[in-house]
């Protein structure tokens, strides 16, 4: 008994030695740390310091334009502020400018118009003094309120301009969500014919059809 209690202080005594020595082989300590177990906790307040020093300096996503570049196959479902700039896809890339510059503002309209059909798309266009009034309004106000008759009533339709884009959703959505309510419809509007034909050409991307016909974003 006494050879086994004898064992047993020495294991005991070899298990405080090893605490005191400090971090393991793998990780030596330099030969100036302090011997006594308190020498981890500034070690492990660093890290923790360390940590909490990374987490922040992340970059924050900007509020204006964190959520929306985005629509389609890459929307963010975030509107309003929370839109990123949309990718205007060139108008040369959706018709030949060159075949179209000798035609009518109404022939080119009509082309337009008929282009989309059936596309996924709305196509219509207005005249340029109405769309340059629209882009001044919008500087002192980008928000607007649309009514939209639907059966025997209408709904409110919400907009936000940020030319050359529009964004829609319907305004009940965004008194629920604010800034994170989806665009039911994106706008994109195309003034290269604005100068010499008094035509703007609009591009309506409908982003929920259940909340949106085409009929209805035209």
């Amino acid at each position: 008994m006494q050879r086994l209690s004898s064992r047993a202080s020495r294991g005991v005594g070899s298990s405080l030695k090893l605490l005191r020595r400090g971090p393991s082989p793998a990780s030596p300590a330099s030969p100036s740390s302090p011997s006594s177990p308190s020498s981890f906790v500034p070690r492990c307040c660093f890290a923790v310091s360390t940590l909490n020093l990374r987490k922040t300096r992340q970059p924050a996503i900007p509020g204006d334009f964190s959520r929306w570049v985005s629509l389609g196959c890459c929307r963010t479902s975030r509107f309003a502020t929370g839109f990123a700039p949309l990718e205007r896809k060139p108008l040369d890339s959706i018709m030949d400018v060159g075949r179209v510059k000798d035609r009518s503002a109404e022939e080119i309209a009509s082309a337009w118009d008929d282009y989309h059909l059936g596309r996924g798309h709305v196509g219509t266009s207005m005249k340029a003094k109405l769309y340059h009034l629209l882009e001044q309004r919008s500087v002192d106000c980008r928000y607007f309120v649309i009514p939209l008759w639907r059966g025997s009533g209408y709904v409110t339709m919400f907009a936000q301009v940020q030319m050359p884009h529009m964004l829609l959703t319907g305004l009940e959505d965004y008194k629920a969500s604010g800034t994170q309510a989806s665009p039911y419809m994106t706008v994109t509007f195309y003034t290269e014919f604005a100068e010499s034909k008094d035509l703007v050409l609009i591009r309506g991307d409908v982003v929920f059809t259940s909340k949106l016909s085409d009929a209805e974003a035209k």
